[in-house]
């Protein structure tokens, strides 16, 4: 059964099929997590990796996000695909591909979170943990992470042209959408690449993982 919290208004753009909210957290950059902390909202944003039914994340140890535990956490992922343009202001909207997921947050130690260390790499850079050296016990212990055990996800996609009202049809104003391109660049090596070196094949992969 849909928890009542996950009940979308607009009903025709909702979506709580797991392929729909899998593929939306598979190809976006950036989730905005969501807790208390002090008994004050606070929403972070965060490079994520997804595992089956778990989001992993990680940040310095000593950070609020690294040290939730047995708590209450919501996440977030939009990928926003173009700017809708109806003939009144009330029509406007966006087009675009949603995923909300409510969980547990749990500390993560161990392999566990070696795992979800590379994880987390590889979502941004597909591969990249095998092109770089493994992380020292000092970074690791610098290095906190967090899983969130997904419990209910829902999504809300929109896609097409502006829903005018019949009357505003007729009025010449122009109508549609203005698309939004995410794109990755071609890498920009550093001062101490040394000349010459051909870029690794994850910034390739990535450009064709986030292409929209």
């Amino acid at each position: 059964m849909t928890p009542r919290y996950a009940r979308a208004r607009q009903a025709k753009t909702a979506r709580y099929d797991a392929e729909t909210i899998h593929a939306i957290l598979d190809t976006g950059l950036v989730a905005h997590i969501g807790f208390l902390d002090a008994d004050r909202p606070m929403v972070v944003p965060m490079a994520y990796a997804r595992r089956g039914e778990t989001l992993f994340l990680h940040g310095a140890s000593k950070t609020r996000i690294a040290r939730l535990d047995g708590v209450p956490v919501c996440a977030t992922v939009t990928i926003v695909t173009g700017i809708v343009a109806a003939r009144s202001g009330f029509h406007h909207s966006m087009n675009h591909r949603t995923a909300m997921v409510h969980g547990m947050a749990r500390l993560v130690t161990g392999a566990e979170a070696d795992a979800a260390l590379d994880a987390i790499t590889d979502h941004l850079l597909p591969g990249r943990t095998g092109e770089v050296r493994a992380m020292t016990a000092q970074e690791r212990k610098a290095t906190g992470v967090v899983a969130i055990e997904i419990e209910h996800a829902s999504a809300k996609v929109r896609t097409g042209p502006p829903k005018d009202d019949e009357m505003d049809l007729d009025t010449g104003l122009w109508g549609g959408v203005l698309p939004i391109a995410t794109g990755l660049g071609t890498g920009i090596e550093d001062a101490y690449t040394p000349e010459g070196a051909p870029e690794p094949a994850s910034l390739a992969a990535a450009r064709a993982k986030f292409a929209q």
